[in-house]
């Protein structure tokens, strides 16, 4: 072979040539590039793996801080006060590695503190302990941040959580470099998660047990309905506004051909709804 045959076999040719055939014109949008990538899924030219990344990269390039965030209520902090004692608490009940340290209150940020800064102590003592002094920088970013770019700062800056803010620059949330990878890869597990309970759970007699933090669009898919989301994310914030407060324990809600009762929460938040189809 003398020419580009002798670098390229038939087959390597034929799979350029299908590559070619799918990316020769100039997409106008997002969702012409992800059509043509489900079609050269379907030509067999990517895999599914592959496909799962694309679009995932695709999502996150168009979604913003708020949309991914851990909500605040979700958040575990630590109090500035706290002795080693809570704190090692904290810390090995959650597992997390890093953790938002507040002070007068949940939107004062103080800093971010990382569990591994709490191993020297087994050596040096708990005498030695002084929290304020073992926190990192909190890194604060707007809601409206995109996140396409959040993740080249996160790699640019070396750092891996920030701080989400609304307009009045309270907390809303937080978000970490695991967050925004799972978006575009998928859940990302190890060894130390335990399987999550199913978000809606059917009962008998057409009851249903609810996560109060199951998105409403699941919710509509699940029991094909068309709750309003614009709002609202959550059934736990559909129900809070249903009541115009926050409900007590067996507490029950009429929307739409719903009943909803409050089984599980505290002076904060609901954590789970029993939804009772209205015959």
């Amino acid at each position: 072979m003398n020419d580009e045959n002798d670098y390229l076999t038939k087959t390597e040719k034929s799979l350029l040539q299908r590559i070619g055939s799918f990316f020769s014109r100039n997409p106008s949008s997002s969702d012409e590039v992800a059509d043509m990538l489900r079609s050269a899924e379907n030509e067999s030219i990517i895999d599914a793996d592959a496909l799962q990344i694309m679009e995932g990269a695709l999502k996150v390039s168009d979604l913003q801080a708020r949309e991914i965030m851990i909500p605040k209520s979700q958040m575990t902090l630590i109090e500035s006060d706290f002795s080693l004692e809570k704190v090692l608490s904290v810390v090995t009940q959650s597992q997390h590695s890093r953790f938002p340290v507040i002070g007068e209150s949940s939107d004062d940020v103080l800093g971010i503190l990382l569990a591994k800064e709490l191993i020297p102590l087994i050596l040096q003592g708990k005498e030695s302990f002084d929290l304020k002094n073992m926190l990192r920088p909190a890194n604060v970013i707007p809601e409206s941040k995109r996140i396409s770019v959040l993740l080249k700062e996160f790699r640019e800056q070396r750092y891996h959580m920030a701080i989400v803010i609304d307009e009045y620059a309270g907390v809303s949330g937080l978000l970490t470099i695991e967050d925004i990878l799972e978006e575009i890869v998928g859940e990302i597990e190890d060894e130390t998660d335990e399987a999550e309970p199913e978000q809606i759970i059917a009962l008998k007699n057409n009851k249903y047990s609810v996560d109060a933090i199951t998105e409403i669009s699941d919710f509509n898919e699940y029991f094909d309905v068309g709750l309003p989301d614009d709002e609202f994310d959550t059934v736990g914030g559909l129900v809070i506004d249903a009541f115009g407060r926050l409900p007590e324990i067996n507490e029950v809600e009429t929307i739409d051909k719903f009943k909803f009762k409050v089984i599980a929460g505290d002076s904060r938040k609901i954590t789970r709804v029993q939804v009772s189809l209205i015959k």
